[in-house]
């Protein structure tokens, strides 16, 4: 019994890793002779003597495993203990490494920064002696004469600064006073035309009373000394019809005011120079493409209904007058798809060239530009002052029809009867 304490104690003063592997060794002795018994047939009573070794063993074993249990728990504790000063020193080390990275960032975006005025920099010494006040100058900032230098240029530039915004300040304030001032302006300006419509309506009575001409029949004047003569002609005679008759019609001169004058002045200049003249004619007569090209202004004829009280109220019709250049014709035509300019004078359906001229640039078919809406009606050509000579001699044709044609001729110059023609056909169809 003392000797089995006395391997307790032993066994207790030992480290439990070496108790450990000295208990296994011990086991695999007993399991071994256990074994050797067994197999060689010897008696069985050794083995309760070494099932009792076995059973110490085991004892052993359970020490064993519950003093490595508990010094494992002591490691654990200790570890834990010296864990928190680590963890607490990791994490200063962290901020401090965060810290040194903010402080390099900041300190390279200061060497990097690059200032908005590069090229503006603080006043000469020259100039800070010469325009600072002395109560910059008299100042002492730093024992350092250099460094109290350069603090002194500093603040005369923020005084110079400072006098500066005030400035600007002055300057805004007028700036807004002006853009108030303009915006009242302009106000005023934007409701002037009203005011001299209103005006201009006002003053058509007393123009009408003095019979003083109208701005727009001034315009329409002066536009007309550029038309070609033919465009002229037919304007000055309905102009003379409204003014001796009254006629309820009215008179426009449109177009290109630009184009027109354009054209006068080059034909001023070609008839400088008749040579070149006639290569121009022969060089336009030449192209096809421009056979219709037309003069830049033309006449708008409007046509009222004379039998109401109130004629302007009632437009029966608008008719356009252009003159072709290469043609040397007049066409006439209208704003309607129905075109009721056909059937004004018998015989003249406005299909065939007018005259020889225009039937020889044309070409052997003589035939005019059916698409074209204007037509060159011999009526039309009657009241340009364009004289047509007829294809027979007057002394192979027969007296009667002589006389006819004359007598038609003589009505169709008449504006008079056109103006009739033109209200009654028109008042047919309607």
């Amino acid at each position: 019994m003392q000797s089995e304490m006395a391997k307790d104690t032993v066994a207790s003063e030992k480290s439990p890793i070496k108790l450990l592997q000295e208990t296994k060794a011990s086991v695999e002795g007993v399991v071994a002779r256990m074994l050797s018994i067994k197999k060689e047939g010897n008696p069985k009573s050794e083995n309760r003597e070494l099932l009792t070794q076995m059973f110490l063993n085991f004892i052993n074993l359970r020490q064993a495993n519950r003093a490595i249990l508990t010094e494992e728990e002591k490691v654990k504790s200790e570890t834990e203990l010296a864990k928190s000063p680590v963890d607490f020193t990791a994490l200063q080390l962290h901020n401090l490494m965060y810290e040194k990275s903010h402080y390099v960032k900041a300190n390279k975006s200061s060497r990097e920064f690059k200032s908005r005025y590069p090229n503006i920099d603080l006043i000469s010494e020259q100039d800070f002696l010469r325009d600072a006040p002395e109560a910059i100058k008299s100042q002492t900032l730093s024992n350092d004469s250099s460094h109290d230098l350069m603090l002194k240029r500093l603040n005369f530039e923020l005084h110079q600064r400072k006098e500066l915004c005030k400035i600007r300040a002055n300057l805004e304030q007028q700036k807004k006073s002006l853009l108030e001032t303009n915006a009242e302006r302009n106000k005023f300006l934007s409701s002037l035309p009203l005011h001299l419509k209103s005006l201009k309506k006002a003053s058509l009575p007393v123009q009408n009373r003095l019979s003083l001409p109208n701005p727009k029949m001034l315009k329409h004047h002066n536009l007309a000394e550029l038309l070609p003569q033919p465009l002229y002609v037919i304007y000055s005679r309905f102009m003379a019809q409204k003014e001796a008759f009254e006629e309820s019609i009215d008179l426009e001169v449109s177009g290109s005011l630009r184009d027109a004058q354009t054209y006068a002045r080059q034909q001023a200049e070609s008839d400088d120079d008749g040579k070149r003249q006639r290569k121009r004619l022969k060089k336009e007569i030449s192209d096809d493409a421009g056979l219709y090209r037309v003069h830049p202004l033309e006449i708008v004829l409007h046509v009222y209904d004379d039998e109401t009280q109130d004629p302007k109220s009632h437009k029966l019709v608008v008719l356009k007058f252009e003159y072709l250049l290469k043609l040397n014709v007049v066409s006439v035509g209208t704003e309607e798809s129905h075109n009721v300019l056909c059937n004004l004078f018998s015989d003249d359906a406005g299909l065939e060239p007018p005259h020889q001229s225009a039937k020889l640039i044309l070409g052997d078919d003589h035939a005019f530009g059916e698409s074209r809406t204007s037509r060159p009606y011999k009526w039309a050509q009657h009241l340009a002052g364009i004289e047509i000579l007829p294809e027979m001699s007057p002394f192979l044709t027969d007296k009667d029809t002589q006389n006819s044609e004359t007598a038609s001729a003589s009505d169709q110059r008449n504006v008079q009867t056109v103006l009739q023609k033109l209200r009654s056909l028109k008042k047919a169809i309607s």
